[in-house]
């Protein structure tokens, strides 16, 4: 058993279980709170139930998150020893303004805003909710700016008498030109994923006649109007119809606003990848020589030994239209890549797993195009007051889906396509580990951990799905979550 493998999947496993939680706190902590400075201003009640129905759902996901991120911290002094002990000095700054600032700050207003309904005025109550939005989404600042630095070191000096990393340059490590590349990514993934997961409930209870006002109709009335969801939704009886046509509404919005400016933020995010992580782009594309102009991969089949293509259909010019904006251009191969790294570096193979990085790219771009598709259909019903087909309502609750696969395949290519290093160009990942824990230790963590998070994302699911199919009366009932 090899120490670097196993602390290298401990450490994937434990991130893509806590990055299904963190999209979804961080985007619908601001529908939340945009919601309920609506019901401030207008002091329409629907509007609370909506704050109070999508604000326990997001209660859940939050308490989710913060158990599986507990853990995420405590690998880099445990598995990975060696790269806490060389940049511990740089990377831990950040984590602990995260820790002390943003994430005491969230946890704190967000106690208040559960305990505080009634208790405070609206316009306070309302600053509570905002405070845990901006919060949230300035502890992914935080632990973007320290990612950033595996990806872009800066702002540092190597000490040669103690051979470790030293800050020497706070603003530049705020200033790295990889954080403002990445974070607007990740806060826009976080509002698509809100945007989807909203969009697929309420699309799910209004396909369902579910709190529709059916239930208040004869028996065979409510036969009738289960089988026709459309007549449930124009059912001018139904007391929640409001509720789930602004939810509707709301949701739509977000996600077209999420999915669309996903998709602008990472062509960005691309073209600064080009210039600070070539190979990164290379093997995105399958890019095994460099071309001018360069050609984008549609589909290939590729040789990793031989480094070649089997099979390919690519586009001329158009990776150097998206890396330049003119169809000109030079996009580095992987073949030159590696001979320039091995003349910078040293000799070792500086070529990260290609089909991985490939694949995991166009599932990530698949699925943010597929996306901004059935946003844009949904807003474009909601602008013209017609209610979604029946067809759109059965299926887009399957698309909930759809921003957790772009967010997990995104780190995945964000994160193996810096292989070998773990940060970039200074230390390679093999360095980094522990050296001290054996490699049974590291199986046991990895087989307890995965089953550990396997029964809380079990647990997630089963809570999100029950409240979600709750009466939005009766949870803007409670005074107090009784589950809390």
């Amino acid at each position: 058993m090899d120490p670097l493998l196993l602390a290298r999947w401990q450490f994937a496993i434990t991130t893509v279980y806590h990055f299904f939680f963190v999209p979804l706190t961080l985007g619908l902590a601001v529908l939340t709170a945009v919601m309920e400075t609506i019901y401030m201003r207008t002091g329409d009640e629907t509007w609370k139930r909506m704050t109070k129905f999508w604000g326990k759902l997001f209660l859940i996901n939050f308490a989710m998150g913060v158990v599986t991120g507990i853990v995420q911290e405590f690998q880099f002094g445990m598995n990975w020893s060696e790269y806490s002990r060389f940049v511990g000095d740089i990377f831990g700054a950040p984590l602990a303004i995260e820790a002390l600032l943003a994430f005491f700050l969230e946890s704190t207003f967000l106690g208040i805003w559960i305990f505080g309904w009634d208790k405070l005025s609206k316009r306070l109550h309302a600053a509570t909710i905002w405070i845990v939005a901006i919060a949230s989404n300035l502890s992914a600042l935080w632990i973007l700016i320290a990612n950033s630095f595996m990806q872009e070191p800066v702002g540092y000096v190597v000490n040669k008498a103690t051979g470790r990393a030293e800050m020497v340059d706070f603003g530049a490590l705020v200033a790295n030109p990889h954080v403002w590349a990445q974070w607007p990514h990740v806060f826009f993934s976080g509002l698509t994923t809100a945007g989807f997961f909203m969009l697929g409930i309420t699309a799910y209870r209004l396909f369902r006649g579910q709190g529709s006002g059916v239930r208040d109709q004869g028996s065979g009335d409510r036969k009738q109007k289960s089988r026709n969801p459309q007549s449930a939704i124009r059912n001018p009886q139904s007391a929640t119809l409001p509720f789930f046509r602004k939810s509707f509404g709301v949701a739509a919005i977000a996600a077209v606003i999420g999915s669309v400016m996903v998709i602008l933020v990472g062509h960005s995010q691309a073209q600064h990848m080009i210039q600070a992580q070539p190979m990164k782009m290379a093997a995105a594309e399958a890019l095994w020589e460099s071309e001018s102009p360069a050609s984008m991969s549609l589909f290939t089949i590729g040789d990793m030994t031989n480094r070649r293509d089997v099979f390919a259909i690519r586009i001329p010019a158009l990776l150097s239209i998206l890396a330049y904006n003119r169809p000109s251009g030079e996009v580095k191969g992987i073949n030159q890549l590696q001979a320039e790294y091995e003349q910078k570096y040293g000799a070792d193979n500086y070529v990260p797993f290609v089909v991985m990085i490939y694949w995991a790219f166009r599932a990530m771009v698949g699925a943010g195009f597929l996306m901004a598709a059935l946003a844009i259909y949904a807003l474009y019903g909601v602008l013209r007051g017609k209610t979604a087909p029946k067809w759109y309502l059965r299926w887009v609750p399957l698309a909930i889906a759809l921003p957790y696969l772009a967010n997990s395949t995104g780190w995945i290519m964000t994160e193996m396509g810096r292989q070998p290093w773990i940060v970039f160009g200074l230390m390679k990942t093999e360095a980094g580990v522990s050296t001290s824990v054996p490699a049974g230790m590291v199986l046991a963590s990895v087989v307890i951990f995965t089953l550990l998070y396997g029964v809380l994302m079990v647990a997630d699911v089963y809570l999100l799905a029950k409240y979600a199919k709750a009466d939005p009366a009766e949870i803007a009932a409670d005074a107090t979550p009784s589950w809390a």
